[in-house]
């Protein structure tokens, strides 16, 4: 069985418990406006470009089968459309101007690179966490890795928004030991705005994951003129506290690091003028959070 992996992240501690391995997995079916990870929300390979890197060698120009790259006026030009993910154009480049982003990997070649680190986990209890993008977009791909965990004794989690039917959801629970969810507005027509999809069964799954056996932790990325204020946080707060099986919540805040990321894959930016939320508004949300007898802590 084989699946579309854009990372590896190995040595991880902001993915769950303890030292982890982070798999980042190709695809998701949100389209948040900020996203922090563009390369993963398509479900196929993309390149990358990098033309601060490019050193002129003209190998891009020979190398690829669809005439992606060429020379106009003087200038170099990527005809994004023309581009098959081939990457043959970024096994030549030297300089790492091009960079194909999402592998294709076996569920064994994940595991292998997952067990190498397994001292560590033991020994920190952490563990491994699939993440995105949306794992559960390639549901087969993912229950087999984290199956094959389990069964080398190593603790499994997985971060999603949860955007199912619900069957697709309870059926990862039996690999799964940690569930880390994000819920990021509770009105669903801004939800829509911003993500592109409504968030009711969203919700509704967050309330069945509540009665589960698996441990729960819900996240909420704060997005500056979003919901970076005391009334959505404290909305979202009232709802997690009904969760039983709740660990803690958690706000992430936002930050703009992901700006090269998206001119390399010729993406707007919507977010590109937002800068990060101070530690004392984060502080601030933090206290509305645990008002609601809650655990609560920001990233």
């Amino acid at each position: 069985m084989k699946g579309i992996v854009t990372n590896i992240q190995r040595f991880s501690i902001h993915d769950g418990p303890g030292i982890r391995t982070t798999v980042f997995m190709k695809g998701c079916n949100l389209r948040c406006f900020w996203c922090h990870n563009p390369e993963t929300l398509e479900t196929y390979p993309e390149l990358q470009i990098f033309p601060d890197r490019c050193i002129g060698c003209g190998e891009c120009f020979q190398r690829c089968p669809n005439e992606a790259h060429v020379m106009q006026d003087g200038q170099r030009i990527f005809r994004r459309e023309l581009c098959q993910g081939c990457g043959t154009c970024a096994e030549t480049c030297y300089a790492e101007a091009l960079v194909l982003v999402g592998e294709e990997m076996t569920v064994e070649e994940v595991v292998d690179q997952v067990l190498r680190d397994k001292p560590f986990y033991e020994t920190s209890n952490g563990g491994v966490t699939l993440s995105g993008g949306e794992p559960l977009l390639q549901f087969d791909f993912a229950y087999a890795i984290l199956e094959r965990c389990q069964a080398e004794g190593i603790h499994t989690a997985i971060e999603t928004a949860a955007n199912f039917p619900w069957a697709r959801v309870a059926a990862i629970l039996p690999v799964t030991d940690l569930v880390m969810m994000d819920i990021k507005l509770m009105d669903s027509r801004r939800h829509r705005e911003c993500t592109g999809v409504p968030n009711e069964r969203i919700l509704e799954n967050a309330r069945r994951l509540g009665e589960q056996d698996v441990p729960l932790i819900v996240r909420t990325p704060i997005i500056p003129g979003v919901n970076d204020n005391a009334d959505d946080v404290a909305a979202i707060a009232q709802f997690v506290a009904t969760l039983p099986n709740l660990l803690y919540y958690e706000l992430l805040p936002f930050h703009p690091m992901a700006k090269s990321k998206y001119v390399s894959l010729d993406l707007d930016y919507r977010a590109k003028d937002l800068k990060s939320p101070p530690g004392e508004q984060m502080d601030a949300l933090t206290r509305v959070a645990a008002g609601f007898g809650i655990t609560a802590r920001h990233g």
